[in-house]
């Protein structure tokens, strides 16, 4: 396996084709619309959704005085912006 591949990136794949897969997910698309409507929030949806993985969903909601559904939308929201930046390189962040 040549060293610029990935690891658990198939032999065969092009590496071309594999990203391209990765960028045809909901995930992928939730972060790239987030990134795209709301730039000057990036840093702070990914803060939140840190701290809500240190703390628990539960906890956090309740410390925040947000609601867990709320809260699980702030989680996702940054995973998913997490992944879009991570797919698309710095050249789309």
């Amino acid at each position: 396996m040549a060293a610029s591949r990935r690891a658990g990136q198939d032999a065969g794949e092009p590496e071309g084709d594999f990203l391209a897969s990765l960028t045809d997910t909901s995930l992928y698309s939730i972060g790239a619309y987030f990134a795209d409507r709301h730039p000057d929030l990036v840093d702070d949806v990914i803060a939140q959704s840190t701290d809500i993985e240190v703390q628990g969903l539960l906890d956090y909601a309740r410390s925040e005085g947000v609601s867990v559904e709320t809260a699980f939308q702030t989680l996702v929201t940054g995973l998913a912006v997490r992944y879009f930046k991570a797919v698309a390189g710095a050249g789309e962040r």
